[in-house]
Formats: C-alpha cells, structure tokens, sequence
C-alpha cells in the first residue's frame, strides 16, 4: 500500500495542469473574440468586374526580385525557343530559375486574356487596368499580339483611386458596384463635379472638367474613355 502523503502531491500536480489547460483555453478564446470583432468591423469588398473566375495567374518572375539571366544564358532544357519567346524573356528570368517556367506564366497571361475578353471585354480590359491579370502588357506585346486591343482600350484607362491632373472628358466605370463615386478637383482641393447624382442607376459616367489636378474615385474598379 502507497503512503499516504503522496496524494495531495499528485492532486496538486493535476490541479496545475488543468489551470494551464484552462488558460490556454481562454487565450485561444481571446484571440478567437479578437478576430471575430476585427473581421465585423472591416470594411465590405467593392463589387467588380472579374476578369475570369475560373484560373489564378502565377505569381510574376519580375527582374525587380534580384539578378537576371543575360541573354546568352537564356536557353530551354529542350528545343529552343521562339524569335518573339525570347523577346518576352530578354532581362525577365531570375537566375536560378528555368526560362521555360517563366514562359509558361507569360503564356498562361495570354490565355487569360483571350478567354476574359472572348466572355467580357469590359473585364479583360478592367483586369489589365487594375493589374489583376499580371504582367499582362509584356504578354500581349510579344506573346499574343492578337490581344492588342485590349491591351489599347487598357492603356486609355486607369485604376480605381487617385489620378492626377487627367484629360478632361467623359469616363465610364467598369464596375457593377453601386457604391461608385467619384470627384474632380481642381486648385486648392476645390470640388469642381462629382457623383453619380443621388437616385442615379445604371453605369457610372464622370465628366472631367478641364483644370481638374485630381480625379478621386471609390469602389469603381477602372475607368477607361466613354
């Protein structure tokens, strides 16, 4: 038979595991609250247009990330590559990283495009806009030049938020949201036109007054000539 006195021993070392359990508990609870409370205050997701639902873009090899592969240097595993490949990867493959992966992302851009502006042009060009397909300008200009177009509609536009001192004229969004506003202002922050009016439906069109310096606008996604 055990003595006794090692009970309240025992007893004291189970006691202090279920005072750690119960403080991790109300720690993950906590954080848990925390969470909740910060996701219920966070502000909603603008509606827009999505350029294709169906694929994810790869993320962008970008020169900016470290040192490059000369062009000498820049050789498939197999085969070779193309006169207009090798113009799309000229100063585009981080060392260390295979020049046909890097091809492969600018391809799948292309595709991207393609089946975005087969389904919603308004979408391919917002997308190229807004950045939201990658890399998409260097991919069209050497990979699928048949996508031109958008590439062009896209580079008559600009994104959603703040630009300076644009060319006066009419603008249309590319959104769905009906949260889009918009202001133009001129010297000295004056308010020179804003909307869309109160009541306003349908697209949302800006008038930019010549002498605007800003052009602010919210939940519109892209703009691009009307």
């Amino acid at each position: 038979m055990r003595p006794l006195h090692r009970r309240p021993a025992a007893a004291a070392a189970v006691l202090a595991a279920l005072i750690a359990v119960s403080a991790c508990s109300s720690s993950g609870s906590s954080h848990h609250d925390n969470d909740a409370a910060a996701g219920a205050t966070s502000s909603p997701t603008p509606t827009r247009s999505i350029p294709d639902p169906e694929t994810e873009t790869s993320p962008d090899p970008s020169p900016s990330r470290g040192p490059v592969l000369p062009d000498a240097e820049i050789t498939p595993a197999t085969g070779s590559f193309s006169k207009k490949d090798k113009a799309y990867l000229s100063g585009r493959v981080p060392k260390n990283m295979d020049p046909a992966a890097v091809l492969q992302t600018g391809q799948e851009t292309c595709q991207r495009v393609a089946r975005t502006a087969k389904h919603d042009r308004d979408a391919a060009v917002g997308a190229v806009i807004a950045g939201d397909i990658p890399d998409a300008k260097a991919a069209i200009t050497h990979l699928c030049p048949d996508q031109k177009p958008v590439l062009a509609a896209a580079d008559a536009g600009f994104p959603d938020g703040t630009r300076k001192k644009p060319a006066a004229g009419s603008y249309r969004a590319l959104t769905t949201s009906s949260d889009c506003t918009w202001r133009a202002t001129g010297s000295g922050g004056k308010v020179l036109a804003s909307g869309p009016s109160n009541g306003a439906k349908g697209p949302v069109t800006a008038k930019v007054p010549a002498g605007t310096q800003e052009f602010t606008s919210s939940r519109c996604y892209a703009w691009v000539p009307a």
